[in-house]
């Protein structure tokens, strides 16, 4: 076989985990599961723990292909709904996938649109709400009768955030959707509930979510087939089941019933698992630990949606692989900024004449090549450079974050390393 033939070859191979170091407590206890590995995918590897940066329609917003690169960012994630409205996965497919389309050439995932029947359905807003003050537990579907987005056993109907017009997602047209669009990694469809919602409502969704993810997998490997002239998708389950731990095992058990059953028929299963759903800060490490404790340790697992550095680490220890989150850079375009002593806002007077950069112990490009002084002046002057420098120096202050815990987890040094960076972070 000559190299030409062999890199054809890696490139329609299936991707794979390999596990690496775990930490001390991880299998011993209930609820521990960190560890360190590698994604292989046919655009590249994923060192993990990995941050993805998320990139909507095609893009980390305000950034360029190069400049994601040079945040140090291994992977980015978009969105299969926006997609699909604009310019439509046809478009992206005839361009090659996602990574040709966008010029991006490293491994890309992409959700499934589940997180729209949310925000769409029962949420009108971007994020979820991380606590439930101000709320009676009732099913919030029935008080709203304009929502965009209607959930029935077959799929959702909606309307597009773009001009209002008529749509219809099912599991089988989201696989559709994300095989167009050609990720390396891409979730099965499923419903993302609400603190609010009622515990009823949560089991009935957990069953729908379940009978989704069968639908997702007779699909994807009938696609799988189809289209043997692209390089190979991974589909990973979403476990959801709100804040119950009996619910998140159940469904969690349920997906590697569903991932065993289309072995034994022949097909394809699921390459990782997806954990998402409505969640409260303070029960995540615990809510993750439940889904990886059923787990099995050589299936990679990502948790969508999370963003304050001490959720990482609450994350990682519990088992979480990657992760993404649009926190970083929405921050940014807000003049929101990290920094190794906290968070700042460089819309703040007292930045007018501050001549250091945001961070000169962190470096960095942004850090070494500009003031907080000009980032304050681009942001009061609402130029377009404010959000792409700060936008920079977010993403590269999360994924180095997460690139020093995976290296202490290898080292041995994580305690300490979490000790000192979260004392500092939050010390002032």
């Amino acid at each position: 076989m000559n190299n030409a033939e062999g890199e054809a070859k890696a490139q329609h191979e299936d991707i794979a985990f390999e596990l690496g170091t775990e930490l001390p407590d991880a299998q011993q206890q209930p609820g521990k599961h960190g560890r360190t590995g590698v994604i292989h995918t046919p655009h590249g590897d994923i060192h993990t723990p990995a941050f993805i940066p998320v990139a909507t329609k095609a893009t980390v917003k305000t950034l360029t292909p190069e400049q994601i690169k040079q945040t140090g960012a291994q992977a980015i994630l978009s969105n299969a709904y926006h997609l699909y409205l604009q310019p439509g996965q046809d478009v992206v497919d005839e361009a090659g996938g996602l990574a040709e389309f966008e010029h991006w050439h490293g491994p890309t995932y992409t959700d499934s649109g589940g997180f729209q029947v949310m925000s769409l359905g029962v949420g009108f807003k971007k994020v979820l709400a991380m606590d439930t003050k101000g709320w009676e537990e009732k099913d919030i579907r029935a008080r709203h009768k304009d929502r965009y987005a209607h959930v029935d056993e077959e799929g959702v109907n909606f309307r597009s955030v773009i001009d209002g017009s008529k749509h219809r997602f099912t599991p089988e047209v989201s696989m559709q959707i994300q095989h167009g669009l050609g990720a390396d990694i891409m979730f099965a469809f499923d419903e993302l509930t609400t603190l609010v919602d009622t515990r009823a409502y949560q089991e009935s969704s957990v069953a729908r979510t379940h009978r989704w993810a069968r639908r997702c997998l007779i699909e994807h490997d009938r696609l799988t087939q189809e289209r043997s002239h692209r390089p190979k998708q991974s589909l990973w389950g979403v476990v959801q089941g709100a804040q119950y731990e009996d619910l998140r095992r159940q469904a969690t058990r349920g997906l590697l019933d569903l991932h065993q059953e289309a072995l034994d028929a022949g097909r394809r299963g699921f390459g990782g698992f997806g954990i998402g759903g409505a969640l409260e800060k303070e029960n995540l490490g615990t809510i993750v630990g439940w889904v990886c404790d059923e787990l099995p340790r050589e299936m990679p697992r990502h948790l969508l949606g999370i963003s304050e550095p001490d959720d990482l680490f609450t994350a990682i220890e519990a088992g979480a692989d990657t992760f993404d989150c649009v926190a970083p850079t929405r921050l940014a375009r807000r003049g929101g900024v990290y920094t190794l002593d906290g968070r700042l806002n460089l819309k703040n007077a007292r930045f007018k004449r501050d001549f250091s950069g945001i961070d000169e112990e962190f470096g960095g490009y942004v850090s070494e090549n500009y003031s907080r002084a000009y980032l304050h002046h681009l942001l009061k002057a609402k130029e377009f450079l404010a959000g792409t420098l700060c936008t920079m120096h977010n993403v590269e202050f999360m994924v180095r974050l997460v690139d020093n815990i995976r290296a202490s987890i290898d080292n041995g040094t994580y305690e300490e390393f979490k000790a000192e960076f979260l004392g500092r972070y939050y010390g002032h």
